[in-house]
């Protein structure tokens, strides 16, 4: 059955209106510290896999808006209550604290709580999800490589502006290590099988600002390789439960937890409807912050680094 759609033509009106220009853009660069769960809660079945959340098309592990957002607004509120105590000039802790809940009210928006004006509010600060840009697999031979893939690049390319080419599928440094093949073949060995390098060139312009990556470790692959070398690099752990009183397995009960590994680099963009967005303080760019869940077993720590209009 055939759908029809009616759509209003816009306006030479709407399209000249300078409101139109709804939105300042900034976006932040995540480079993860330690291995980094976000996905299904610590749950106690007996089997349960936490598996972490992922994009739909390239099956690669994402940090969703919420949960940056709730980061943000959570630390943002430490920041400004300190700011306020040093900027307190005799008010009140109440007053202080009223001051600090309209900030985080205005940036971040207001939710209907129960016993307060029972009404929502939009936020002036944006978040979409944080997705790979790179990611470090082992390569036997060669340590680690960062691998990503034409599609990840292109939304990086979309937020952070980026005018150079989009690189070719199996595209590396001439200086990545490899295994030579003849006298024209470059290949890559991991755990699953061989990549063979059918491309050489600079991938400089697409390492974020402020991260610490080998030029010469790089590699680009095809989009339908990318899901297969993401299970090669994750994470995974295997806990149990113990008893309360002794050193023993409860009922059986184990979970296995899987996170994207320490050094992966991830990009979400932000969109803001006023300037003077400032998360971190009136002079950093970059701090060290806590995403997902595990974070009492050193799981989740990030760098996170701002860039763009805000």
């Amino acid at each position: 059955m055939a759908l029809k759609r009616n759509y209003e033509p816009i306006s030479e009106s709407k399209i000249s209106n300078p409101k139109s220009k709804m939105y300042h853009k900034a976006y932040g660069i995540i480079e993860t510290l330690a291995p980094l769960h976000v996905g299904a809660s610590a749950g106690e079945e007996t089997g349960n896999l936490n598996l972490i959340f992922r994009d739909q098309f390239t099956q690669t592990g994402i940090i969703p808006g919420s949960s940056i957002r709730g980061r943000f607004r959570a630390d943002m509120r430490e920041v400004k209550n300190h700011e306020n105590a040093i900027k307190g000039n005799g008010k009140s802790t109440e007053e202080l604290e009223k001051s600090q809940k309209d900030q985080e009210r205005k940036w971040y928006g207001h939710e209907a709580i129960s016993g307060e004006d029972n009404k929502t509010t939009e936020a002036l600060v944006k978040f979409e999800y944080a997705s790979i840009v790179w990611l470090p697999v082992f390569c036997p031979g060669q340590p680690i490589v960062w691998v990503t893939c034409p599609r990840l690049l292109r939304r990086y390319q979309l937020v952070a502006n980026i005018t150079a080419d989009l690189p070719k599928p199996y595209t590396a440094p001439k200086a990545l290590q490899s295994r030579q093949v003849g006298t024209n073949h470059r290949v890559l060995f991991f755990n699953l099988g061989f990549v063979e390098i059918e491309h050489e060139d600079n991938l400089s312009a697409w390492i974020p600002t402020g991260t610490d990556l080998n030029l010469d470790s790089l590699l680009v692959v095809a989009d339908n390789d990318i899901a297969m070398l993401h299970d090669m690099a994750l994470y995974r752990q295997s806990r149990v439960k113990l008893a309360d009183e002794e050193k023993k397995v409860e009922g059986g009960a184990f979970f296995n937890v899987e996170a994207l590994p320490e050094g992966s680099i991830l990009v979400f963009p932000i969109a803001l409807k006023q300037k003077g967005w400032k998360p971190f303080g009136d002079k950093k760019k970059t701090e060290e912050l806590y995403f997902g869940g595990l974070e009492s077993i050193g799981f989740g720590h990030c760098r996170v680094s701002l860039a763009g209009d805000y």
